[in-house]
């Protein structure tokens, strides 16, 4: 999912709290345990601290999931906005690892996947992910320290 709006838009919703959008900003599930230990993957490995987190639980995530039309009830996807336009499910996960260092560029080839068959493989996982990983009660992402200097919303 790319979202087709101009970039930026956000920044005229009156909806969306303003936050600091010079660098990629990750929206996950603050409550699913996949979408925590992608965060912190992702945290650990990015050393130059280029990326923010925000759960979609909170009043930032919430709105940028409203602003892009998707559930800000049911999270089906993580967001990765970046340069202001918004990128969802394994498109959104191949650009974020494309950004790291090392072998985990090479997710970048996901990109190439046709559209149905890249949301196909997204949605199975996604729509299981609490039966198949289990879910927190509380995000522990404000916890770990690599998140949660990181953490806005």
């Amino acid at each position: 999912m790319s979202v087709s709006v101009e970039p930026y838009s956000y920044r005229d919703d009156p909806a969306v709290p303003h936050f600091p959008d010079d660098g990629p900003l990750i929206v996950f599930d603050g409550v699913c345990v996949l979408c925590n230990g992608f965060a912190r993957f992702v945290a650990k490995r990015d050393s130059a601290e280029r990326f923010r987190f925000a759960e979609a639980q909170s009043a930032l995530g919430g709105a940028l999931f409203r602003h892009y039309g998707l559930d800000d009830i049911d999270f089906e996807t993580n967001l990765l906005i970046q340069d202001g336009r918004a990128y969802g499910r394994l498109e959104a996960f191949a650009r974020i690892l494309g950004e790291l260092a090392g072998p985990w560029s090479a997710a970048r080839a996901a990109l190439a996947l046709p559209r149905p068959i890249s949301d196909w493989l997204y949605d199975r996982i996604a729509k299981n992910r609490y039966a198949i990983f289990g879910r927190y009660e509380t995000c522990p992402a404000k916890g770990d320290c690599l998140i949660a200097r990181r953490l806005i919303g």
